[in-house]
């Protein structure tokens, strides 16, 4: 085989890799947005299959001499090519240790999985999701093990989210999280409270929508390959940087809700149309990993979005969308409404300083679920004492308790930690754009032009040419948890006049 014949495979391989993605992609879209209500059987079906030939095309036998032939010439290929072995070679060795049957039936089972979680969610029935959840945990493990049978099960899972991190690295993470906001979160909870009741009022969802699309507007999302829809659990989906999907979520009695919904999961979609021309279609396109995708949706979302700056700079408009509920509310006082600080049940409505204690409780639950030490039929009640012992809140009900979540179900354990990884590195981009470029100045003239010029250059144009810790490394410099914590004692300090 030349070397030119090839890297025609290798282009090959991955354009046929990105087209089923887009076929699962496509039926994951369908099935939470305009599907019929009772439809999971057929979708799992087709699901199954395509993970199997998805499998054969990643692991086959064809595919590992074409990549070992590639790492044997590695001194001839450009960079790209050199990279795209690299990815490609480390899918390939942990799918080909995989069952091919056990891998369809995995894909089968989070599309049943995904449905009977909608119905456990809907009727607040735990048990009805706990047999699937058992199912889903122990496909992990033996996965787990399959990939890397030295490590631990859940650094494996851990590795696949955010490569590099693993429990050490994240209890310390955590640690110093809980030992520097906790005392500030006892501090706030017996100062004076800050009324946020306007944020409750009545807002039509028509209204909404009409924000969102200024809200994307703001963001600099072109329409013309960003779209939103409304979903149960808002997220983004991409195919390709021209073409990105966004869902939020609308209650007409919590406007905030759906307004930080969609500057976070725009967030998101930024980061992903910023990703280079010439990364398209292959394995080094789309965010590098969940860690560092989530410092991109919580940067808008909360050091921009949550800014008095923003605040001020969009409050007008907003006025103009909800006159009758916002004529006796000024900029200020929304700026504070929607910094207010209050223990909470539901994680994606959290205020930016509690928020990371909700993941934390997550990451604990799903260390105990992989090594075993937890059982499925247990997490309603671990969840509800952690509850109350990290945030003081009592949990009234699954739904707003341990079935709140999609994650699991969908298989994704070991994803949590990288919302509050992802928190900590935003803290930390901030801290070195201010040193770099004016940050406030344009945004509180409504421009984010600046600010997402400045992360498309350190991060989003490089898709997955870089590990995690090298893009981490070029926005922020050394990873010191100690300066998120510091973000955020100085802000709510200010804040609540402590």
């Amino acid at each position: 085989m030349e070397i030119r014949e090839a890297l025609e495979e290798l282009e090959l391989l991955q354009k046929k890799l990105y087209a089923y993605r887009c076929a699962d992609s496509s039926l994951f879209l369908d099935s939470v947005t305009v599907a019929p209500r009772n439809t999971a059987e057929g979708r799992g079906v087709a699901l199954g299959i395509l993970a199997g030939e998805r499998q054969k095309l990643a692991a086959g036998k064809e595919t590992g001499e074409l990549l070992a032939f590639l790492r044997e010439h590695l001194e001839e290929l450009g960079e790209l090519e050199k990279r795209q072995v690299e990815v490609l070679w480390r899918d390939y060795q942990r799918l080909e240790k995989v069952p091919a049957e056990e891998y369809m039936e995995y894909a089968m089972l989070t599309n049943e999985a995904s449905d009977v979680w909608h119905r456990a969610k809907e009727t607040d029935d735990f048990e009805l999701f706990r047999p699937v959840l058992e199912r889903l945990v122990a496909f992990n493990r033996k996965f787990a093990g399959y990939y890397n049978p030295s490590e631990k099960p859940y650094n494996v899972l851990l590795d696949e989210f955010e490569r590099g991190a693993d429990m050490e690295y994240l209890d310390h993470f955590f640690t110093v999280i809980k030992e520097r906001l906790v005392p500030l979160i006892h501090k706030i909870q017996e100062a004076q409270q800050i009324d946020d009741g306007f944020l409750h009022r009545h807002y039509p969802v028509e209204a909404q929508r009409r924000f969102s699309d200024y809200l994307m507007e703001v963001m600099g999302l072109d329409r013309g390959h960003c779209t939103i829809g409304e979903t149960e659990h808002p997220f983004t989906l991409d195919f390709n940087n021209k073409d990105v999907r966004i869902t939020t979520n609308y209650k007409e009695d919590s406007v905030a809700e759906s307004m930080y919904s969609v500057i976070h999961e725009g967030g998101h979609a930024k980061y992903e149309l910023g990703v280079r021309d010439d990364l398209q279609y292959t394995c080094l396109a789309g965010g590098v990993s969940m860690g560092v995708h989530e410092s991109q949706s919580r940067f808008y979302e909360n050091v921009i979005g949550r800014s008095r700056a923003f605040v001020e700079a969009i409050f007008p408009k907003m006025q103009e969308f909800f006159p009758e509920q916002l004529s006796d509310v000024t900029a200020e006082q929304m700026y504070r409404a929607v910094n207010r600080v209050e223990p909470s049940l539901i994680r994606t409505e959290a205020d930016e300083l509690t928020y990371s204690l909700h993941v934390m409780i997550r990451y604990e639950i799903e260390k105990q679920l992989i090594d075993g030490s937890l059982e499925a039929k247990d997490v309603p009640q671990v969840w509800n004492r952690l509850y109350k012992e990290y945030l003081g809140i009592d949990v009234p009900d699954d739904r707003r308790g341990c079935l709140q979540d999609s994650h699991w179900s969908g298989g994704s354990f070991g994803y949590f930690p990288s919302y509050a990884l992802g928190s900590a590195y935003g803290a930390q981009m901030l801290l070195n754009m201010e040193r770099e470029i004016d940050v406030w100045g344009p945004v509180s003239r409504g421009d984010l032009s600046a600010v997402s010029a400045w992360l498309k250059e350190k991060i989003h144009q490089y898709g997955c040419m870089m590990e995690p810790g090298e893009i981490v490394k070029n926005a922020c410099g050394i990873f010191e948890p100690t300066v998120y914590t510091d973000y955020l004692t100085k802000k709510y300090t200010e804040l609540y006049g402590l």
